[in-house]
């Protein structure tokens, strides 16, 4: 199974809300002493623990699909066992949804995904808040949290994590009824 977070690569963009992927990759990776595979045609950084693979596209948000195409590709992982984590302008802060296939919402990285391998893989889709007028939106994703949201990020990422190491052992209309939570309040202390 492949798990990648969405993101942008270099230290500009790694503490927005549309790194909130990648961060869950670097605490996946962490929690589980996963170790790092090079390899320069993937396109991204490359992390493995067991049959788990973790990516981090570097190819910039809106050409994330090369990356997972590539990883795709070298492992012959199935469109069903790939998992993207990422932002979601259109859930509430700290709201978590998981799906399978779907629309991208408007977002470049799930765009590009779509268009190299299709839409039918899962979703996990964390909710940062919307900018009050769309006109904001990729001004809204590429700044950094507030102060008082980052004390709540540091949670939302512990628990997406937790769950994220469940999907390759539960089916995913269990992990949808178990773990969906509506905003950052629902989060289990």
């Amino acid at each position: 199974m492949l798990f990648v977070g969405l993101g942008n690569p270099g230290s500009t963009y790694e503490m927005t809300r549309h790194n909130i992927g990648y961060r869950v990759i670097e605490r996946l990776v962490s929690d589980l002493g996963a170790k790092k595979l090079s390899k320069t045609s993937f396109h991204g950084r490359l992390f493995r623990h067991g049959t788990l693979l973790f990516l981090q596209p570097t190819t910039f948000m809106n050409l994330s699909g090369k990356s997972v195409a590539a990883v795709k590709q070298f492992f012959k992982i199935d469109r069903a066992d790939i998992v993207v984590i990422h932002d979601d302008i259109d859930l509430p802060f700290g709201a978590v949804r998981f799906k399978r296939g779907g629309g991208s919402g408007g977002h470049n990285g799930l765009k590009s995904i779509d268009e190299v391998i299709g839409r039918e893989y899962i979703r996990v889709r964390i909710g940062v808040g919307k900018p009050e007028y769309s006109t904001q939106v990729s001004e809204y994703v590429l700044h950094p949290f507030t102060p008082e949201e980052e004390q709540a990020v540091e949670k939302l990422v512990a628990y997406v994590t937790q769950v994220c190491q469940k999907i390759p052992t539960s089916p995913l209309e269990q992990i949808k009824s178990l773990y969906s939570v509506k905003n950052i309040s629902a989060l289990p202390h």
